[in-house]
């Protein structure tokens, strides 16, 4: 009897690991499988071993996708977690009033589906676009450009897309666990003298490390497997100097029949997500003990 209900748990998680391995783990499997062909994804495949993870070091577009990615961290996690750091931290120091109503209008961007809010960010940037308009309106028509077409600007605009859409998530993240903090600990750091700074290091930033962890890593997920938001802006141009690695996935499967070469791009992708997210955690975990 005691044997039955050892495994009587396993029974009820059963249905859900059966789930997830038939939706997450055998497509990965399966993956893994396609990267190591030569396949057109209709004819008959080659086994080709390695070449294709090969071609991951070796093709300069796809390094260069990768490399993009990383700015893209900055742009979707860094910049965001700074934004929201400080903002959060004015907010609950403040006791604002309304603070209900502003978790509700800086996490819209998360409400709205990443499409539309590159339809709408294209237009902004648009050369008789919103932006432009404005540094013509305020005189500083040398810095108007056609910020979608520059090789320069393209890919830190598409990263300001998702600052914005980002921000707003980190914050409310960070506000939830600023309001955990019990207040008599910064009442205590006022009677000892301490200023807005101090506070913030010696009380309020360590009491969200675990909020922080969660931010960077959702924040990282998204930066690395942006598609959608770059499809719709600039479809990897001009040239290839906003091509992701979730773009390319697209492209070499989708347009150009090389199924083999775009699995390895998904398979090393998720390796480094997986890799990244478990830093975080454990430096997070670290400094917790």
């Amino acid at each position: 009897m005691r044997h039955q209900r050892r495994y009587l748990p396993y029974l009820y998680l059963a249905p859900a690991l059966l789930l997830f391995g038939g939706f997450l783990i055998y497509p990965l499997i399966r993956s893994v499988q396609f990267s190591l062909f030569s396949w057109d994804g209709l004819g008959a495949s080659e086994f080709v071993g390695f070449d294709n993870y090969v071609e991951l070091f070796t093709d300069e577009v796809l390094r260069a996708a990768f490399g993009h990615a990383l700015v893209l961290i900055f742009f979707f996690s860094v910049l965001p977690l700074v934004l929201g750091l400080v903002v959060a931290a004015i907010l609950n120091r403040a006791q604002v009033r309304g603070l209900g109503l502003f978790r509700t209008v800086v996490f819209l961007p998360q409400v709205l589906a990443m499409v539309v809010v590159a339809v709408a960010w294209r237009q902004i940037y648009a050369p008789d676009g919103s932006l432009n308009t404005a540094l013509r309106a305020l005189g500083l028509d040398a810095l108007t450009r056609t910020w979608l077409g520059d090789y320069t600007w393209t890919l830190p605009a598409v990263g300001i897309v998702g600052t914005w859409v980002q921000t707003g998530l980190v914050t409310v993240l960070l506000l939830a666990g600023m309001g955990r903090v019990p207040r008599e600990l910064f009442e205590a750091a006022r009677l000892d003298g301490a200023g807005a700074i101090r506070e913030f290091f010696a009380i309020t930033l360590p009491s969200v490390r675990g909020e922080i962890a969660v931010a960077l890593t959702l924040t990282i997920v998204a930066a690395l497997k942006t598609f959608d938001l770059v499809y719709v802006t600039t479809g990897g141009g001009p040239g290839n100097s906003t091509t992701v690695p979730a773009y390319e996935v697209f492209q070499r499967a989708f347009r150009e029949g090389a199924v083999g070469s775009a699995a390895a791009i998904a398979v090393a992708l998720t390796a480094i997500i997986f890799v990244l997210n478990v830093i975080v955690n454990r430096i997070a975990e670290g400094r917790e003990e």
